[in-house]
């Protein structure tokens, strides 16, 4: 198991709870409060940490591959399907998808380049400016009705390095209906936040906490490639059980357009 423990690898802080049109901040504190960046070393975090400076925040802004980046997603993508959930989610979307998903390694591999890094527009007419992993894993600034707006941003790994560096502001934790009395604390690895990202607000946004890169690719391709665009999906992390669904839905034909998890559901074991 690659994930990271809640209370040992890193420490979070959820502080308050709001509606997502509460307006104001309800958390003085950063949502981190610590996280032990040895276990970031690992193989998956460390080549998926050198991507996340290769993209222009701003939607409309020209992106360019160059031979490094390339050099870097490849190494990803070699060190991610090196592991466990990624060879289970090739097995199983290999022996579900009709043929539409090859059974080759190298073929595969060429698959998931393909669905999130090759770059498309995501305006009619404008230039290449976006990908799956950029929206997804890294997040984009958008206008929408002559007001910014954050767009994706989905990734835990993201939120902590952009939190360190001053570039995002946590707002407060949106909770999601509880079956049970159970309430949102540091030990929940799925969160529902409300933040601002270079003073760009986002008003909900649910991500994975603590998970590895590999575990967030693995459930979102298989999402999109043998799934629907929503799909109900029951999590149970040994303290806690979430009812997930994962919404997932294509750009420029055959590619991510976005991939993400809403909460439904909570209640404690």
């Amino acid at each position: 198991v690659n994930r990271l423990d809640p209370g040992e690898d890193y420490v979070v802080n959820v502080q308050s709870g709001k509606k997502p049109y509460w307006a104001g901040d309800d958390a003085d504190e950063p949502l981190f409060t610590r996280v032990n960046e040895r276990e970031l070393q690992r193989p998956t975090y460390k080549t998926f940490i050198a991507l996340l400076d290769n993209y222009s925040a701003e939607c409309g802004d020209d992106e360019v591959i160059t031979r490094t980046e390339s050099a870097e997603i490849w190494a990803f993508l070699k060190a991610v399907y090196q592991t466990a959930p990624m060879q289970f989610a090739h097995k199983y979307m290999a022996a579900n998808s009709d043929g539409e998903v090859p059974s080759d390694p190298a073929e595969f591999l060429q698959l998931l380049k393909k669905i999130w890094f090759d770059l498309y527009f995501r305006e009619r007419g404008g230039r290449p400016d976006s990908s799956g992993f950029e929206h997804v894993f890294v997040g984009e600034i958008k206008e929408k009705n002559g007001e910014k707006e954050v767009s994706g941003f989905h990734n835990w790994v993201q939120f902590y390095l952009s939190e360190k560096r001053g570039e995002v502001n946590y707002k407060g934790y949106i909770k999601p209906r509880s079956r049970s009395d159970a309430e949102t604390n540091a030990d929940d690895q799925i969160l529902t936040l409300q933040f601002e990202w270079h003073g760009v607000e986002k008003k909900v946004g649910t991500s994975f906490i603590g998970v590895s890169p590999e575990f967030e690719m693995a459930l979102y391709t298989i999402c999109f490639l043998v799934g629907q665009e929503q799909n109900t999906i029951e999590l149970d992390t040994g303290d806690d059980c979430f009812e997930l669904n994962c919404r997932c839905y294509k750009m420029a034909r055959d590619k991510i357009g976005t991939s993400f998890v809403e909460a439904s559901a909570h209640w404690e074991e």
